[in-house]
């Protein structure tokens, strides 16, 4: 990495900066030592040096942000479900609300989140909700009859389940189960198949097999108005879905789209809802050109007509109202996901109601499709919910809960920035700077998405800003070739053999960064989870004299290995993106690339967060490269929690996280 020279008095801030975190200020026990925020016993710490309890207080206010995500409407009554964690809670839980503004009731605790439910959908007579523990994404379901009551498991625990939909003319529900690798002979399965099952929560003993589709990517999302047949979408990889048709009296299964026969090549289709009678069906699509566009199928002759042609961005979390007259969406415009509505008989787009700045996160009608529930996310506070009405009129549910002391009236926007990739291509990404009192070239956080087919999206940065307001650190969110939210031909430009190309595309990033005055390309972290995590590790292997440390969160350091020991309904549809280690030209490719492979490349320090239960990305992943790295002479911290997945959930474990987050960056970034 180049080095910029820095003035003095730019120096001499950043030791300031520095010391906010090793002050001598810490509380004193009678022994004259400072204290320790120590821990908790689920944490297994590696290498991280004592986090004192003087930069927990100080840190404090940040982590506890606590915003409301909607769950679902009230079948009868203005009401609705929320998620939220209450102040003092380690965990997200269902609560009631019950008018606008009011009190929520806390329906739900535990150690696990609870984020997604239904009422029961022609009285709300009770409440179906999905909950897996310790991170482990082995989806169970349950029915609450009402608040202080002990749940019912409806389902058998030795497989993975998720809430599709219900019947509209009983209170029955389809729900889809996956068999686990736990529950194999060996440990892993050579073939997975889906299946979906009706369900009486009431008499969950009486649940009948509808059908079973082979292979994982099988979900359910809308069923006809007579109830005799559902659409399902088989999704291939993130430029190929398959819409179907299931029969759920026989369990017949047909294809809709691409037609079987037909000469339409592949494309992305991915069904919203029926029609009110029945005779069409809802839709996105990028069979027409680069992006997701809403359609309509009719069903008995295949016509498929287009309606947001003229919107040149995905279209995605498509509503329709009760009365099959409006249609909700959401436009992903370059990161800002806004809502657009839709006449759904003339098929004419209506005008946008004036909505709060930020991101449109959740649109949902309620049962009399007058009322559109939205959850609204912007940069200076967490997610809140709104009511929208016919008439454009909008009532505010919740409001986002702000620690005290904490102005982010100050928080800055996200900038949009652009830079050329090696080979020309255009990438973009979100850059937020820190306050103007902040002088001099500001240190940068690269902060990159997993996915790899997700994007970096407008929204609140949460405890993250702590690294702006505080600290004075630069973030950048890159949206590398292979996110989403840029068409499908971008969305490809990463797959199998032409994987390093993304990586790349973070070398042309930290040019960038040496051409803008406010940016220290001196002084660079890189970060990311997921695949953001091998992002990571392979930006330290490939530009370890260009950045100043890296934080690895739960990612792939080894694709053959990750590939072997993913939970086997994933496996398949993880080839698709990555390549079939099988082959033996593609099985030397990853095994070349793997950052695991050059793992001796990585001079800077290394900090790796892991979730011991991931079905995604095993732990395997995580401490095969920190044995190999530290084998190498390179120092690692190592975090791992034994009750959590992929990312940390629990608020005591986040916590921790950041507090040593906030050393490491001591260690590397804010050194003058």
């Amino acid at each position: 990495m180049p080095k910029l020279p820095l003035p003095r008095l730019h120096q001499a801030a950043w030791l300031a900066v520095a010391l906010l975190i090793t002050a001598p200020s810490a509380t004193l026990a009678e022994d004259g030592a400072a204290t320790v925020y120590a821990p908790n016993p689920r944490l297994l710490v590696q290498g991280i040096p004592d986090v004192p309890q003087s930069l927990a207080d100080r840190v404090g206010a940040y982590n506890d942000f606590r915003g409301h995500a909607f769950v679902d409407w009230h079948p009868s009554r203005r009401e609705m479900l929320i998620s939220h964690r209450k102040l003092g809670a380690n965990t997200a839980q269902l609560y009631r609300l019950s008018s606008p503004l009011g009190e929520p009731e806390q329906l739900t605790e535990g150690a696990d989140p609870v984020t997604r439910a239904s009422y029961e959908p022609r009285q709300g007579r009770y409440i179906v909700f999905e909950r897996s523990a310790g991170g482990s994404e082995e989806g169970q379901l349950y029915r609450l009859d009402g608040s202080g009551q002990p749940a019912q498991q409806l389902t058998p625990s030795e497989q993975r389940h998720e809430l599709q939909t219900w019947l509209h003319r009983s209170s029955e529900l389809i729900y889809s189960a996956l068999p686990l690798d736990r529950t194999a002979k060996g440990g892993s399965r050579a073939e997975v198949n889906t299946s979906f099952w009706l369900l009486d929560p009431m008499k969950p003993e009486g649940r009948r097999k509808l059908a079973e589709l082979p292979g994982g990517g099988w979900s359910l999302r809308s069923v006809s108005p007579d109830d005799k047949q559902a659409a399902l979408i088989r999704y291939v990889s993130a430029t190929e879905a398959e819409l179907w048709l299931l029969d759920l009296r026989s369990g017949a299964s047909r294809q809709l789209l691409p037609r079987p026969g037909s000469q339409d090549g592949p494309a992305f289709y991915a069904p919203a809802e029926f029609s009110r009678d029945g005779k069409q069906l809802w839709l996105t699509s990028d069979r027409f050109g680069e992006f997701l566009e809403l359609a309509r199928l009719t069903l008995a002759n295949g016509d498929l007509r287009r309606v947001s042609s003229q919107i040149p961005w995905d279209i995605s979390d498509v509503a329709l109202s009760a009365d099959g007259r409006r249609l909700a969406a959401i436009a992903n415009v370059d990161g800002r996901r806004e809502l657009r509505l839709f006449d759904a008989l003339s098929l004419k787009e209506l005008p946008r109601p004036a909505l709060p700045a930020g991101s449109v996160t959740a649109a949902h009608f309620d049962a009399k499709g007058q009322q559109l529930a939205l959850a609204l996310n912007n940069a200076r506070g967490p997610s809140q919910i709104v009511s929208l009405d016919p008439k454009g009129t909008l009532q505010t549910w919740t409001r986002p809960q702000v620690p005290a002391g904490i102005d982010v009236s100050q928080f800055g926007e996200q900038q949009i920035v652009r830079w050329r990739s090696f080979d020309g291509e255009t990438i973009s990404g979100l850059l937020s700077l820190p306050p103007a009192r902040f002088a001099g070239k500001r240190p940068v956080i690269i902060s990159i998405h997993g996915g790899p087919e997700s994007q970096a999206s407008v929204g609140f940065l949460g405890r993250n800003n702590y690294f702006l307001q505080e600290l004075g650190i630069a973030i950048i969110q890159p949206n590398v070739r292979g996110s989403a939210g840029y068409g499908k031909r971008f969305l490809a430009l990463d797959n199998g053999f032409k994987r390093e190309d993304s990586v790349k595309d973070i070398d042309a990033l930290l040019d960038w960064i040496a051409t803008q005055p406010q940016l220290d390309a001196s002084r660079v972290l890189v970060t990311g989870g997921s695949y953001g995590g091998y992002m990571t590790l392979a930006v330290s292997t490939h530009y370890a004299d260009r950045i100043a440390g890296a934080i690895d969160v739960v990612g792939i350091s080894h694709f053959v290995t990750f590939l072997q020991n993913t939970e086997s309904y994933r496996r398949d549809l993880r080839r698709v993106e990555y390549g079939d280690e099988r082959e033996p030209a593609m099985r030397e490719f990853l095994e070349r690339i793997s950052p695991l492979s050059n793992a001796e490349r990585i001079k800077k320090p290394l900090f790796v967060i892991q979730g011991k239960n991931d079905p995604r990305v095993p732990y395997t992943e995580a401490e095969q490269i920190v044995a190999k790295v530290r084998a190498g002479g390179t120092p690692v911290w190592y975090l791992r929690a034994e009750n959590e997945g992929h990312g940390f959930q629990r608020k005591e474990n986040q916590d921790y996280q950041f507090y040593a987050t906030l050393l490491f960056l001591q260690q590397t970034l804010l050194q003058p």
